[in-house]
């Protein structure tokens, strides 16, 4: 069996890429996917803790599983709305480069 802290490990290391993709990265794409990237460092972290109260108590594994649900379904709304901006950004602005959008005036 795998020790927790290499589950916990993936997830920190997993986060802070994603973390530096949003501070570094120019490119809407690829801070939306680094966003993408947070979200499901967040999920391994979930069902990680929930594996292991599960092992610990003898509880059900589904209560970290519930909230890796609703992570899920947050991220899936946030994709279908990022990407209706992105593609309406696009349209106006002819690029998706975050430097060029500092001003949102109509």
């Amino acid at each position: 069996m795998i020790p927790v802290n290499y589950y916990l490990a993936l997830s920190a290391i997993l986060f802070s890429m994603g973390a530096m993709g949003v501070l570094i990265r120019r490119n809407s794409l690829v801070i939306f996917m680094s966003v993408e990237l947070m979200l499901n460092a967040a999920n391994l972290t979930f069902v990680t803790f929930a594996r292991m109260y599960s092992t610990l108590n003898g509880t059900s594994v589904f209560n970290g599983q519930i909230f890796v649900f609703f992570v899920m379904t947050v991220a899936a709304a946030e994709v279908a709305v990022g990407l209706a901006l992105i593609v309406a950004i696009f349209r106006t602005r002819q690029s998706i480069d975050v430097d060029q959008l500092n001003s949102m005036k109509g």
